[in-house]
């Protein structure tokens, strides 16, 4: 052992085996205590009150979501059948430009238009069917699906996979 060791080993033998508080510590653990139980009090309350303003909000959200829900079948109707035009335009539209942007490329085959005008008889057919159901979501993924058969036909009569290597 080092001198120094040594030295430290011998204050601790002299120093006291207990060691009495300079001051009475039960009064602070005695505060302690009751603050603890008064503030669980107060949480408690005021989980309760959040709780309950939690209940009110869902109460009132599932109100407002029936109310809205019914306002919007009442307007259903006539918005998703003007939705269904706009798309047909913006279908055409596009069609037209797509045709426009190939007009100087020779076509593969010589049917393509005739299979483009019964994609159109097809399209028209489901769009009278929507103007009867415009809720119907099948209609509405067939008329999607015609649209873009209508495309891919133009693209691959026009410009094959083969050919875009």
């Amino acid at each position: 052992m080092s001198k120094a060791d040594k030295t430290l080993s011998q204050r601790v033998l002299q120093m006291p085996k207990e060691q009495q508080p300079e001051r009475d510590l039960w009064r602070g653990i005695e505060l302690g205590i009751t603050s603890d139980e008064n503030a669980f009090e107060q949480h408690s309350n005021t989980y309760r009150r959040w709780g309950s303003v939690a209940a009110l909000m869902g109460v009132f959200s599932v109100l407002w979501f029936f109310t809205f829900e019914i306002d919007e079948r009442e307007r259903a109707s006539p918005d998703n059948y003007a939705l269904v035009e706009v798309q047909s335009a913006q279908q055409q539209q596009y069609l037209t430009t797509l045709l426009a942007s190939y007009e100087k490329t020779p076509a593969l085959t010589e049917n393509w238009q005739q299979q483009l005008n019964e994609l159109d008889e097809a399209a028209d057919a489901i769009k009278k069917a929507l103007k009867e159901d415009p809720d119907n979501t099948a209609l509405i993924k067939m008329l999607h699906h015609v649209f873009q058969q209508q495309i891919a036909l133009v693209e691959r009569v026009h410009a094959p996979k083969w050919q875009q290597i």
